[in-house]
């Protein structure tokens, strides 16, 4: 299909991708919900029934779901964050999204001694998911403002998004030292990324969220296909680019912001998810439904490892990504180096 100067086609790749990605993640998630104090067998994950039902239906399945719905979501807010940067180092969590998530959490936690009601005023009322959305929010705006110059250049995107992220790492950890150690010790949890204790609660608004802003982000397919030229060629082929970019941006920092409330910054899922996708699918920028379905498994297999690497001991989802995941940014960095010597 061709529209507007732009073309959209479905690349048998990235179909093929997406089956077995989503085969590829039901069945991680049957051996995840296998694992627990009362191990089960296959047939009783795919078809549980007395005690079982319970175990997997309440306990077992909010977790791996909440792990697939939060890499998804993550992945594509990367796609759409590096499509519009034009830049491979782009992502949710080096723009400073969900680092500034992660402050406006933290300061409810440790502020109020609360994760989920049992406070007074606003955090009570609205909620953790309320707090990231509007952390992530003012880190997307801080950083697209301080680096808009009669135009977005991806590079000052990520240098200006790196200085974001670093300060609001800082005020993060300032504001755990004022906490009690229990309120700290949540909110340290919390930071690092971890799929324990999820439950339905967490799996509903990134499933919302997702079935919402996917829609929404295939629509925009054409725009972030003329993104990735320069600016005087997206205004030839006759998109509002300000307006694309401004629109797509905050889809990616709700998605982003939306994950990050379920389950903590997972870091390096937003990065490296839509990179692996587009090599995959051999396509000009990240692909969105790849890279979505990329996301989901990275989370739930780091999710496996993290459970079964150091057993009976358990690790956060987020330590494992973190350890797989900054050798594929130096990996990232040296090939940027290279292609521009």
């Amino acid at each position: 299909m061709r529209v507007a100067g732009l073309s959209w086609r479905v690349r048998p790749r990235g179909v093929a991708l997406v089956v077995l990605g989503l085969c590829a993640v039901v069945l991680l998630m049957a051996l995840n919900m296998r694992i627990g104090d009362i191990p089960l067998s296959l047939s009783e994950v795919f078809h549980p029934t007395g005690g079982a039902y319970f175990v997997v239906m309440e306990l077992r399945l909010p977790r791996a779901l909440t792990g697939a719905l939060v890499g998804a979501a993550l992945a594509l807010a990367g796609a759409i964050t590096q499509s519009i940067a034009r830049n491979p180092l782009a992502s949710p969590e080096i723009l400073g999204v969900t680092t500034g998530a992660s402050v406006t959490v933290v300061a409810g936690l440790v502020l109020s001694g609360s994760v989920y009601g049992g406070a007074s005023g606003l955090l009570s009322s609205l909620g953790i998911p309320f707090l990231a959305m509007a952390g992530g929010l003012l880190g997307a705006l801080l950083v697209y403002s301080l680096a808009w110059r009669r135009g977005l250049d991806g590079y000052r995107l990520v240098l200006v998004g790196i200085g974001v992220a670093a300060i609001f790492t800082n005020v993060k950890y300032w504001l755990m030292t004022m906490g009690d150690v229990n309120d700290t010790t949540r909110a340290m949890v919390w930071i690092s990324g971890s799929l324990n204790g999820r439950g339905w609660e967490h799996v509903v608004p990134v499933g919302l969220a997702l079935a919402v802003l996917v829609p929404f982000a295939l629509l925009g397919t054409r725009s972030l296909n003329a993104l990735r030229f320069s600016d005087d060629t997206v205004i030839a082929l006759g998109v509002r680019m300000n307006l694309a970019r401004g629109l797509m941006l905050l889809a990616a920092v709700l998605l982003a912001a939306v994950a990050t409330a379920s389950a903590g910054p997972i870091a390096f899922v937003a990065l490296a998810a839509p990179q692996i996708a587009l090599r995959l699918v051999r396509s000009a920028q990240p692909p969105l439904l790849s890279s979505a379905v990329v996301g989901a498994v990275l989370v739930v297999a780091a999710d496996l490892i993290a459970r079964t690497a150091f057993s009976p001991f358990e690790l956060p989802v987020g330590v494992v990504t973190a350890v797989l995941g900054a050798p594929y940014l130096i990996y990232l960095l040296i090939r940027l180096r290279k292609g521009r010597s």
